[in-house]
């Protein structure tokens, strides 16, 4: 999702708790892999791999210049002559430690197995970030998280945009004025299926 895109998505959900909450977990994502020249892990669960999160946060940091944010994407299944950054396996989990920054994305509750890891990276001295469904064994592991729960007026997928972009912001941009909810999605829905300009 591009700068503009990200900018309507804010406009449509001002005055919703979902920008300043991105914004604020975005700030403990950076304090936390900037002090430390990195070591940012991204997990998901077995049945979801927050890969496009990854590539928003790669793409966030060339452009913001902060190479801390460019995370490893830590697979549950890695295919053999997987390329480099795609051949990490859970493994690597095991040698989180002090420095290191762990995000985990869990829509649904994860195996015992990567809680047990994500807790003994904890004790190892990571700091632990979920974006997460609301699993209460989630939000007891993490040093912060985001919790996008069932009903909300946002998925998962929009709040990942939403602190992928934030993460990579070096300011916070003016608040908009305070129109309605509906007003701005129909604002929003206008814009994205207008044709394009004609050029003479």
């Amino acid at each position: 999702m591009d700068a503009v895109r990200v900018a309507l998505l804010r406009e449509v959900l001002a005055g919703t708790e979902w920008p300043a909450a991105a914004r604020r977990f975005a700030g403990a994502l950076r304090s936390s892999v900037v002090p430390h020249r990195g070591g940012l892990l991204l997990v998901g669960t077995e049945e979801y791999e927050p890969w496009h999160l990854a590539a928003h946060l790669v793409d966030e940091s060339a452009w913001s210049g902060l190479p801390e944010l460019a995370p490893t994407l830590v697979r549950h299944r890695v295919r053999p002559g997987a390329p480099a950054h795609l051949a990490v396996g859970l493994g690597r989990l095991e040698a989180a430690g002090r420095g290191a920054t762990l995000l985990m994305v869990a829509p649904e509750r994860p195996d015992a197995g990567l809680l047990q890891r994500v807790h003994d990276a904890r004790r190892a001295g990571a700091t632990v970030l979920a974006l997460d469904g609301g699993d209460e064994e989630v939000r007891g592991l993490a040093h912060e998280t985001l919790t996008v729960a069932e009903g909300a007026e946002v998925d998962l997928d929009t709040v990942q945009h939403l602190v992928s972009a934030a993460a990579g912001e070096n300011s916070l941009p003016a608040p908009r004025g305070g129109r309605r909810f509906r007003d701005r999605l129909s604002a929003l829905a206008d814009r994205l299926t207008a044709p394009p300009p004609t050029r003479w």
